[in-house]
C-alpha cells in the first residue's frame, strides 16, 4: 500500500511536537479544567451560594432552576460554550451593544493556531465578545488568559476554568514571579503547539485607562521564555496575531476618569476589590454602542524582515512596536472619536466626519457620565480635568491611528 509523503511528513512532525512540547511544568493549577472533571466542577459551581446569587441577578428567577439543570447535563467545555455561554453572550450583545462585527478574517488560516493579542478595553468582554464573533464565523474559540487578581471568589475561578480560561498569577514575590512567567509562557507554547488550541491575551496587564494602547515589553519577554531557538524564533513559534478592538462607548469611561482624578489627588491611590467588581458589572451590563474586532496578519513576516537581535530587550521593544502599529492602524473610528479629537484640540479638523447632532449628543453624554462620579467635593478645576480625560479617552484611538498611518512604524 502506497503511503502519501505529506501524510508521513505531517505524522512525523506531530510526533516530534508531542515529544518537544511534553510539558516540563505541572499546569494543573492554571489551565482550564479537563473535560474528565468537568461535571464534578460544574456540580460544585451550581451549588455555590455566590454563583447562585450572581445567577439570580442575571436571569429571571423562574429561569434559574431550568438553567441549572441544563448546566448539569453538559459534559465538556465545548458544549458549555455553545449551549450556555454563546446564547448568554448573544443576549448581552443584543441588549448592550449596537452590534458586534469582525473584519480581517482573510488573515485567519484554519490550519494554524494563534496567540491573538489585543488592546484591552473591558475587563470581561474583550475576549468573550471576540470569541462570540469567532463562533458566528465558525472559527474555534480561544483559551483566555485571565489575571488571578480578578478571581475574587472561588466560584469565579471555577466558572472561568470551565469556560476555557487559564490563570495568570500576579502579585507574587520576585522569585515566584519569574517561575510563574516561565510556566505561563510554557503553557502558551504548549497550548499552541501541543494541544492545538489558540489563546487570547491582552497586550498589557490591565486596561489602558486613557485608551492609548501600547504593548508591555515585559509581556513580550514572557512570551519568549517558552519554546525553542532564538528570542525571535520563540515569538514566531506561537503565531502572534494582533487584533484591534474598538468600542464606540466605554461604559467604564467615567470610572476611569475618576481613577485618574483620585491618583492625581493621591499618587498612592489603589482601587479596591469592590471597585474591580463594580467595573466588571458596569462593563457587562451598560451600553457599549458598536463593537468591532479587526484581525491583522500574524507578525512572523515582519519579524523575518527585521531579523534577530543580540539584545533581547531590543528584540522585545521591536516586537511590541510591530504589535502596536498593527493595532493602531486597524481601529474602527466612530463619529464620537472625531468629535472628541476636535473638542480636545479646539479644532474643526474632522468636521466633515460628523454633524452637529453628533457633537451635541457626545457633549451631553460626557456631562452625564461625569455626573455619575460620586465625589461630593469636586472643584470646578477638577470637573474640567474629568471632562478633559474623557475627551482624551475617546480621541486617543484616532490620534494613534493617524500617527501609525502617517509615520509607519511608531
Amino acid at each position: 500500500m502506497l503511503v502519501n509523503r505529506n501524510f508521513l511528513a505531517n505524522f512525523a512532525k506531530n510526533i516530534a511536537l508531542a515529544i518537544m512540547y511534553n510539558p516540563e511544568f505541572d499546569f494543573s493549577d492554571i489551565c482550564p479544567y479537563d473535560d474528565s472533571v468537568f461535571q464534578c466542577k460544574m456540580q460544585a459551581l451550581v451549588q455555590d451560594p455566590g454563583f447562585l446569587h450572581a445567577l439570580n441577578y442575571c436571569v429571571p428567577s423562574d429561569a434559574v432552576a431550568p438553567l441549572k439543570e441544563e448546566m448539569l447535563k453538559i459534559t465538556n467545555k465545548h458544549d458549555f460554550q455553545r449551549q450556555i455561554m454563546f446564547p448568554f453572550l448573544e443576549m448581552l450583545a443584543k441588549t448592550t451593544t449596537a452590534g458586534i462585527t469582525i473584519g480581517g478574517t482573510k488573515n485567519y488560516n484554519s490550519g494554524l493556531n494563534y496567540t491573538f493579542i489585543t488592546n484591552h478595553r473591558d475587563i470581561v468582554l474583550d475576549a468573550s465578545f471576540m470569541n462570540l464573533a469567532f463562533l458566528r464565523q465558525g472559527i474555534p474559540t480561544t483559551e483566555v488568559a485571565i489575571g488571578n487578581n480578578l478571581l475574587i471568589y472561588d466560584w469565579i475561578t471555577t466558572l472561568v476554568r470551565l469556560n476555557k480560561s487559564f490563570i495568570v498569577k500576579r502579585d507574587t514575590g520576585m522569585r515566584e514571579a519569574l517561575m510563574a512567567a516561565k510556566k505561563l509562557s510554557a503553557y502558551i507554547h504548549h497550548t499552541i503547539l501541543g494541544k492545538g488550541e489558540s489563546v487570547w491575551i491582552a497586550q498589557r496587564q490591565g486596561r489602558a485607562k486613557d485608551s492609548s494602547d501600547h504593548t508591555q515589553e515585559a509581556l513580550v519577554k514572557m512570551l519568549a521564555l517558552g519554546g525553542q531557538g532564538s528570542f525571535m524564533e520563540r515569538i514566531k513559534e506561537i503565531n502572534l496575531m494582533p487584533v484591534a478592538i474598538s468600542y464606540e462607548y466605554d461604559p467604564n469611561d467615567y470610572l476611569k476618569a475618576r481613577e485618574f482624578l483620585m491618583k492625581r489627588r493621591d499618587p498612592e491611590f489603589k482601587k479596591s476589590q469592590k471597585d474591580d467588581l463594580f467595573s466588571m458589572e458596569t462593563g457587562l451590563l451598560q451600553h457599549k454602542g458598536k463593537v468591532h474586532f479587526q484581525l491583522t496578519p500574524r507578525i512572523n513576516a515582519r519579524i523575518d524582515e527585521i531579523g534577530n537581535f543580540r539584545d533581547n530587550n531590543v528584540a522585545a521593544k521591536y516586537v511590541g512596536r510591530i504589535i502596536d502599529n498593527a493595532i493602531h492602524r486597524s481601529y474602527e473610528i466612530f463619529p464620537i472619536n472625531y468629535v472628541a479629537y476636535d473638542l480636545l484640540n479646539n479644532s474643526h479638523r474632522f468636521a466633515e466626519k460628523y454633524d452637529n447632532s453628533h457633537r451635541v449628543d457626545f457633549e451631553d453624554y460626557v456631562a452625564r457620565q461625569i455626573s455619575n462620579i460620586e465625589l461630593s467635593d469636586l472643584t470646578s478645576e477638577e470637573m474640567e480635568y474629568l471632562r478633559k480625560m474623557m475627551l482624551v479617552m475617546y480621541a486617543n484611538p484616532l490620534t494613534n491611528k493617524l500617527r501609525a498611518l502617517l509615520g509607519g512604524m511608531e
